[in-house]
């Protein structure tokens, strides 16, 4: 049996693991409909070799059975975005090399001639199931189990590959760190191709017993009803989501606000990633629900590197220590470590927790480590013993008249504008600054539009005057990707 065997799910269980609007789903049935699942992927076969098989399926049973089917059967799970375009899925099955697609019924139509243009088997869950299950291979810890595919803002999106012992790690350090147990009850909303919704949610609620509801997308309404009705002790989401749950509460009447501000208060965790969460949004929702959020760091490649404690203080604006077994160290831009407190260097992290390879890209794969130690591209320093992640080194660091700036924090004190609703500073190249800072904004509903000589004399005190934005673009909405992080080389490219 695979190394990432959840143990409620080997145990049979009659706990409730799934809930799917009204249906519910126990460990042991989960179990059952896996090992029928995976027999039925093996056919004749004793073992899948690390067949790559994807899945394109919402967060749903369907997507628990696939991927943990996959896994027992000895094969390669390779998720992908329910929301992705056609020219972008021709990417990931090509670079995977894929050999079957498995996806519910109403996707069909739309896959049909991509998977015929591949050579693609494009199958459902209800198609591989037979009857009863039969002897599964066993799996060790070495082998490939997952392939990610990274978000591509710099080139195309390259295949994250974790083996089965990576993926252990990277649940059992949560598990303990954010102290999981079966009394938990967590909502699944966001994207299931991504690390967040796979491992932090999903995947650790599993391996502890918990329960999971699942939701095709993040329906506000409906989860809000669950948390006035004290359904869920812990949530995870995206500095998005809350941001929309605070627009969401001035929608509505105000004792409203305070019932489902207290069905939050009740619970024992609420965590942020995936994007730099900014200090005015962590007092924000400290102030409405007395939640203090956790935040951590993790990109697709390690998991979760660095957390807030569970237990202690929780920093507005980093990202916490180094999580149980992973280690984590900062160099400077000539491969030389760094120990001085608050001066900026690279994160680099190594650790059972670390991916494997890029699939099919040897030579992404070595320039993406050092001696050993995984470079993440992203710039922090440490303060009093807390990373704080000051931007990816080619896109949040801004090397103006001579001193590096961190997009991050200028855009921290930007969103405290009364008018700003949302915003994101890049660089862009000058003849005398090398790069003019500059700052796209989205205004708020109802608020007169911000001049550049106004935002200037406003920032004027509340940031050092190199730090000022030299230029400002003011746009209805800035451009996301899937997990509401905003894609900054688009906004290069309206310049």
């Amino acid at each position: 049996m695979s190394e990432i065997s959840f143990p409620y799910l080997l145990n049979r269980s009659n706990r409730v693991a799934l809930v799917q609007g009204e249906n519910t789903h126990t460990y042991s049935d989960v179990n059952n409909y896996i090992n029928r699942f995976a027999t039925g992927l093996l056919g004749d076969r004793a073992d899948l070799q690390e067949e790559r098989v994807a899945f394109f399926i919402p967060a749903s049973l369907d997507y628990v059975i696939a991927m943990h089917g996959v896994w027992r059967a000895g094969g390669i799970a390779v998720p992908l975005n329910v929301a992705s375009a056609v020219t972008e899925l021709d990417h990931y099955l090509t670079c995977a090399n894929v050999t079957r697609m498995v996806a519910n019924a109403e996707y069909h139509d739309m896959l049909r001639d991509l998977c015929d243009s591949l050579d693609i088997l494009l199958i459902s869950v209800e198609d591989v199931l037979v009857d009863k299950a039969g002897n599964l291979p066993d799996i060790a810890a070495e082998r490939r189990a997952m392939m990610l595919f990274t978000s591509g803002t710099t080139n195309k999106p390259k295949g994250v590959v974790s083996t089965h012992k990576t993926i252990r790690a990277q649940i059992t350090t949560l598990i303990d760190a954010w102290a999981w147990s079966e009394e938990d009850v967590i909502p699944l909303f966001l994207p299931v191709h991504h690390i967040h919704g796979i491992i932090n949610i999903l995947s650790c609620g599993l391996w502890a017993g918990a329960t999971v509801h699942l939701f095709d997308k993040f329906d506000i309404p409906k989860i809000s009803e669950q948390i006035v009705a004290g359904t869920y002790n812990v949530f995870m989401a995206v500095p998005t989501i809350y941001v929309k749950l605070i627009q969401y509460f001035e929608t509505i009447d105000p004792t409203e606000v305070k019932t489902i501000c207290d069905g939050f208060n009740k619970m024992r965790l609420n965590i942020s990633g995936s994007a730099a969460c900014p200090v005015k949004l962590f007092n924000q929702w400290r102030d409405l629900t007395g939640q203090v959020l956790l935040e951590r760091y993790g990109m697709t490649e390690i998991g979760m590197g660095i957390s807030n404690p569970y237990n202690g203080e929780r920093r507005a604006g980093a990202v916490g220590h180094p999580l149980p077994g992973v280690e984590c160290q900062l160099f400077d831009e000539h491969n030389n470590p760094i120990n001085e407190e608050a001066s900026a260097g690279e994160i680099r992290i190594k650790g059972d927790n670390v991916f494997l390879e890029y699939w099919d890209n040897e030579s992404a794969t070595q320039e993406s480590f050092k001696d050993g130690w995984f470079c993440t591209g992203d710039v922090a320093v440490v303060e009093e013993g807390y990373y704080r992640i000051m931007g990816r080194s080619s896109v949040d660091i801004i090397k103006s008249g001579g001193y590096k700036l961190s997009a991050l924090e200028i855009e921290g004190v930007l969103l405290t504008h009364d008018n700003i609703l949302e915003v994101a500073v890049i660089g862009v190249e000058d003849e005398t600054w090398g790069e003019a800072v500059t700052a796209f904004v989205a205004i708020k509903d109802g608020s007169s539009t911000i001049e550049i000589d106004t935002l200037k004399e406003w920032c004027d005190g509340r940031m050092s005057s190199y730090k000022i934005p030299k230029r400002l673009i003011v746009l209805d909405a800035l451009p996301r990707n899937a997990m509401g992080k905003v894609t900054k080389p688009a906004l290069k490219e309206m310049l």
